[in-house]
């Protein structure tokens, strides 16, 4: 079961490593993870996205409550929160399958951000299966390589984390 955990951490030295070293230790794999500095600078948000049963999710939250430096830590629900990501691709260009490049951008709502006569480099932002999506159909146009931001996650409506 795919699952979307923010983490409010004081934003000081070692604390993305105690709480990425607690994920090792407890055998479970980060699909993604995305960290940046929230209003106040003196914390940060960190967002998880892994896949693990419910029994095991909840242990994991109930560790991370407990690690040092760490303020709050809250399940983001799929129907109650938003999630973005944004990937840059870049993709091989021919005459042939510019305009192809060019609709599923356009279809896709993303933007072309870097255009040369052999690639093309697009930016897409959405929910995570927007961006599996576009990336099945750039495959067959050929990739040349992409990147990926990770999800970042939050809460519809006016609740938010406490520092």
């Amino acid at each position: 079961m795919r699952s979307v955990i923010a983490v409010y951490v004081e934003n000081k030295y070692g604390v993305l490593t105690r709480v990425s070293g607690l994920f090792m230790r407890k055998g479970f794999n980060i699909d993604s993870l995305t960290v940046g500095e929230t209003d106040d600078p003196a914390f940060s948000r960190i967002t998880i996205t892994l896949n693990g049963d419910d029994y095991a999710r909840e242990q994991l939250i109930n560790q991370l409550k407990k690690l040092h430096n760490v303020k709050q830590v809250k399940l983001l629900e799929g129907e109650t929160s938003v999630e973005r990501e944004l990937m840059l691709v870049k993709v091989r260009t021919t005459p042939e399958n510019r305009a192809e490049i060019m609709a599923a951008a356009e279809i896709y709502r993303a933007k072309i951000i870097d255009y040369t006569t052999e690639s093309m480099c697009v930016e897409v932002t959405g929910e995570p299966s927007k961006i599996k999506a576009f990336i099945e159909v750039m495959k067959p146009l050929g990739i040349i390589e992409m990147c990926r931001t990770g999800v970042v996650s939050l809460e519809r409506g006016g609740s938010i984390l406490e520092k």
